[in-house]
């Protein structure tokens, strides 16, 4: 009975926590890699500064949400509808 409680503890609305954490990485990691290959083409004042809360934060931040959108869309176009 624990082991069954313990399971439904490690899932949230059907996913695993470990699933759940793996798309936040991986939207992480490709919004990163999208924004340094569109920060040269920014102009200055949209560069992220080191250590600063800034317009070039905001930017990346907008844009690693657009790819966990992507990802999340991915999941459910290519999961069955039972899973």
């Amino acid at each position: 009975m624990a082991d069954v409680k313990h399971a439904d503890e490690r899932k949230t609305r059907g996913v695993s926590v470990v699933r759940r954490w793996s798309e936040y990485l991986v939207a992480i990691l490709a919004g990163n890699i999208i924004y340094l290959f569109v920060e040269p083409q920014l102009p200055p004042a949209l560069h992220h500064r080191i250590s600063q809360i800034d317009a070039g934060l905001a930017i990346d931040f907008l844009i690693c949400v657009g790819a966990y959108g992507l990802v999340r869309l991915a999941r459910l176009s290519f999961t069955d509808p039972g899973d």
